[in-house]
């Protein structure tokens, strides 16, 4: 595909916790104190690059996500931390020409380095976007789905970042998740947990599939009919999630 040039849309500079909970507001972006913060540890920001592409290649991973979650030609597909682009670059082979990839990240030499490798494999339906630690800047009701590949325990403001998600996907868009099941602190965040927080903030649990191929869990969520104001979101606990595991969550 031949790609005329690309351009960086520049948003708001992101602002993440480190390990656990801010310790008061004024840590906070000024833009998630109307929304709860998480019960729970925030993981610290991790290699952009946690594998080579070679190898996860090798184990299948991106076909078997983009086979999982039903992407198709024409499609448009948010890759949200898209870090060095190894989804960016195969889902859009994979869309077609017809179809239309938003590549986001939270840092901004991450987003210049992909944007050289955009222009470099002349990939014209990809375009790159700068993201927020409490919103992802994206255009409303434009994705068929949008990616969430192994960083959704490293957003500071999930309830946030959640609730200003939620419009930008189509009627029956899909959220993805991809993620280990292990504490939030260490790169991971449990099923259960998941699935409660993208509840409390409208959004509809789809499936949740342990996939060994991954060495985690595929989840896929969908808008619910109606999102909550922010001063109606009470944060996930543990106990809550342990409830929700118990009730919701079928792993297949």
């Amino acid at each position: 595909m031949k790609r005329a040039g690309s351009s960086l849309l520049l948003g708001v500079t992101l602002v993440l916790a480190a390990c656990s909970p801010p310790a008061d507001e004024s840590d906070r972006p000024e833009t998630a104190r109307d929304f709860p913060e998480p019960d729970r540890p925030v993981s610290e920001l991790g290699a952009n690059q946690f594998s080579t592409e070679t190898k996860r290649d090798s184990q299948g991973e991106a076909r078997l996500v983009m086979d999982m979650a039903a992407i198709d030609a024409g499609m448009t597909v948010a890759d949200i931390g898209a870090g060095e682009g190894y989804y960016t670059v195969r889902l859009a082979e994979r869309v077609g020409e017809s179809g239309r990839v938003l590549a986001q990240d939270i840092d901004r030499s991450v987003l210049e380095r992909l944007g050289r490798r955009v222009e470099r494999e002349r990939l014209d339906n990809v375009s790159i976007a700068l993201g927020a630690g409490d919103d992802p800047h994206l255009p409303l009701e434009s994705f068929d789905r949008v990616f969430m590949v192994h960083m959704y325990h490293e957003v500071a403001e999930p309830y946030a970042f959640l609730w200003r998600l939620w419009p930008a996907l189509k009627e029956d868009g899909k959220v993805i998740v991809v993620d280990i099941d292990r504490p939030t602190d260490r790169h991971g965040i449990a099923p259960a947990l998941l699935a409660c927080e993208f509840e409390r903030v409208g959004y509809r649990l789809d499936r949740i599939e342990q996939a060994p191929e991954l060495s985690g869990y595929f989840a896929q969520f969908s808008r619910g009919a109606t999102r909550p104001k922010p001063d109606e979101i009470a944060p996930c606990t543990g106990q809550e999630s342990a409830a929700n595991a118990e009730g919701n969550i079928a792993t297949g």
